[in-house]
């Protein structure tokens, strides 16, 4: 059984978009997100764990310990039973009979659904809405967690017409030839996100080294995964991954996300590729955490 996490980790997902749009707002008729007062792009932390789930969903489906909890076409209710038929509630005489025998029968029901379901392990969840006799399967903070991706410069929504030759109604048939559409994008966004992993969370629900090594590989694939008509150039671009020495920490996260600079290459107006921009690393870090691309070590002073 791999070990647990005894490191505490921080992280950037750096990723950009061509033409397309990285995360539809239902409140604005499915445009990009941005925020009015900034024009900066948004994604939200939702959309980035859908990803996540998607990518896990299908590279380890059946996979024991590999499920997905918040997932299309699955009630919750129905796997948060799943946790009391494998204890055998039932069949040991009902939760009033359970729980008199077995105090500890909350905890095993939690501890069925962090091994059970990998992104409970990772990021948690809130499972109270199926309920027997006062006995749920309980509220997990994950030791994963992730921010909103915010675009490194303002971006431009733009609203293009589209045109599809197949008509919808027979009524139409007769007078006109196609129908007319718009379609959503941005010419061009790089986005940033950050994110934690506690070490502490992390023996509590289970987190351990192999799982961190899925979490890190479906961050680099999710998006080879995702492909739609709205985000055909959508791709993760870098992972910059800081290790500390100690489960909690030995620098606060804020200050290595700001030694990470990331600004347009001399010359570039309107950025329209991720060559268009650097990205800097800095010398050195704070003594007791190291930092690496991919799992591969960057050399000091490296441009990437």
């Amino acid at each position: 059984m791999s070990e647990l996490l005894k490191n505490k980790y921080d992280f950037l997902m750096v990723f950009d978009i061509t033409n397309g749009n990285p995360n539809g707002n239902p409140d604005d008729g499915g445009r990009p997100r941005i925020d009015p007062e900034t024009s900066t792009g948004i994604v939200t932390d939702v959309c980035l764990k859908r990803k996540i789930r998607d990518y896990i969903e299908m590279r380890y489906e059946g996979k024991r310990g590999y499920d997905v909890y918040i997932k299309q076409g699955t009630p919750l209710n129905r796997s948060d039973k799943s946790a009391y038929d494998a204890l055998k509630v039932e069949q040991n005489g009902g939760i009033a009979t359970v729980k008199k025998n077995d105090p500890d029968v909350s905890l095993k029901v939690r501890d069925y659904m962090c091994g059970h379901y990998f992104d409970i392990r990772a990021f948690g969840a809130v499972m109270t809405t199926f309920v027997i006799d006062k006995l749920n399967c309980g509220q997990i903070k994950g030791p994963v967690q992730l921010s909103f991706a915010k675009s490194v410069d303002p971006i431009f929504p733009m609203d293009i017409a589209i045109t599809r030759k197949a008509i919808t109604k027979e009524d139409d048939a007769g007078r006109k030839n196609n129908e007319i559409g718009t379609k959503s994008i941005i010419p061009y966004g790089l986005f940033v996100a950050q994110g934690h992993i506690s070490a502490s969370l992390a023996q509590k629900t289970g987190f351990n080294e192999d799982d961190l090594e899925v979490l890190w590989s479906s961050i680099c694939n999710m998006m080879e995964e995702n492909y739609s008509a709205s985000r055909a150039g959508m791709y993760m671009r870098k992972l910059i991954i800081f290790k500390h020495d100690s489960i909690w920490g030995n620098a606060p996260a804020y200050k290595l996300f700001d030694s990470i600079k990331i600004f347009k290459r001399d010359g570039v107006v309107a950025p329209r590729s991720f060559s268009d921009y650097e990205i800097h690393i800095p010398d050195e870090m704070p003594e007791g955490v190291a930092v690496s691309y991919t799992h591969l070590t960057l050399p000091t002073n490296s441009r990437v």
